[in-house]
């Protein structure tokens, strides 16, 4: 193996806008993931997801730079000495944004904005307005999307050039399986390794999918949660694989692209 690196995924159920619950939930299945170097949680991991009305989307909501929510995962990080990308239902003035917040042994890392909303979510959300960084951890580079943003192959294709080895990817899914059909192919045609955590449960008429995934370079998925239960999922990676851009002897993954000829995306 070259560069190694354990990543894991937490498949849990937020209580909706009972953040102490779910930190009570997470506590355990933190500890159960000490080996991981890298960890993912789910999309809006504070507060739940289904609003009904703006206070409600409010209510759990946390500047990044003032939440208790954040300080708990900060400990565990810590405690743990890994790094952690948690969604975060964040707000910023008198906006509310779907955030994926990346925390490590020393803290706060950066964050990532959501930049494709799906349905209700329009109603409550500003759309990211932070672009789509990568994080340098020490020896290895990580980039973030949200739940939705899987839909879009051109935020994964970037973040694949920004030279990310992991995406991290905390979701909420309800459509059944389309979702986790469609990272592995993303994993596979950016040579990167994806790590979904989504969560499960109901909230009100939604229903959440579950099978939190964690997919290779090559399109395998290396592990997969269940529809219905909490579940801590591990995997070992080895990152020249992800490194590795050669599709064959003559084939560059980056550099045979025809960048000239894609204007046409952005027109």
């Amino acid at each position: 193996m070259g560069f190694p690196l354990t990543v894991g995924y937490i498949q849990c159920r937020p209580a909706f806008n009972d953040p102490e619950q779910t930190m009570l939930d997470l506590d355990r299945l933190l500890d159960r993931a000490a080996s991981a170097d890298l960890l993912v949680l789910p999309e809006l991991c504070n507060s739940g997801y289904h609003f009904q009305n703006p206070e409600e989307a409010r209510q759990s909501a946390e500047p990044v730079e003032d939440s208790r929510f954040l300080r708990f995962l900060q400990d565990k990080c810590r405690q743990h000495r890994f790094y952690l990308a948690t969604g975060f239902n964040e707000l910023e003035g008198d906006c509310l944004y779907n955030t994926a917040v990346l925390l490590g042994p020393e803290g706060y890392v950066g964050r990532y904005r959501k930049l494709h909303l799906f349905l209700n979510e329009k109603s409550f959300f500003q759309p990211g307005n932070l672009g789509l960084p990568v994080f340098d951890l020490g020896g290895y580079t990580v980039g973030l999307l949200v739940c939705f943003d899987w839909m879009f192959p051109e935020v994964w294709r970037i973040l694949a050039l920004k030279g990310a080895d992991v995406i991290c990817h905390p979701s909420n899914l309800v459509l059944p399986g389309f979702a986790q059909q469609a990272i592995p192919v993303h994993a596979m045609t950016g040579r990167v390794f994806v790590v979904t955590a989504n969560r499960i449960g109901s909230e009100k008429e939604l229903t959440f999918t579950g099978q939190s995934l964690i997919a290779g370079p090559r399109g395998e998925v290396l592990a997969r949660g269940s529809e219905t239960d909490p579940e801590v999922g591990i995997e070992g990676l080895d990152l020249d694989q992800a490194r590795d851009k050669m599709i064959t002897s003559r084939n560059h993954l980056v550099k045979d692209r025809r960048p000239v000829e894609y204007g046409f995306l952005v027109e």
